[in-house]
């Protein structure tokens, strides 16, 4: 059987990774969230998630960052190649399905093309 998971190498995993990408990434704003992304030099790019408390309950910001992560492995072309990402999430974020969390990153993207590229 075929796995369809996201493997651990596609992954923002540690502390200073994610300070490297907040410190000298940029940023593009969405309603709810946004994304931080810089260049990583490698074939692929690499996700990070961060959920801020004030989103309350642990089921609540967990459910998120599995669709946040569904999100980015079915659609990666949505995503800056070969970066590290950072998908922030604040406490008004409202998308609760893959399908509208990949509308917004969607539309986050054709927004900004010009910053993707």
């Amino acid at each position: 059987m075929a796995k369809f998971g996201l493997p651990k190498e596609s992954l923002l995993r540690k502390p200073r990774e994610f300070a490297q990408v907040y410190r000298n990434g940029r940023r593009l704003k969405g309603a709810g969230f946004s994304l931080v992304y810089l260049t990583n030099g490698l074939s692929s790019n690499r996700l990070g998630i961060s959920v801020h408390r004030m989103l309350r309950g642990a089921v609540r910001r967990n459910r998120i960052k599995r669709i946040i992560r569904e999100v980015f492995r079915r659609h990666r072309d949505l995503f800056p190649p070969s970066s590290d990402i950072v998908f922030t999430v604040g406490p008004y974020f409202k998308l609760n399905s893959t399908g509208s969390v990949r509308k917004a990153v969607a539309g986050l993207a054709v927004q900004k093309q010009i910053e993707l590229t």
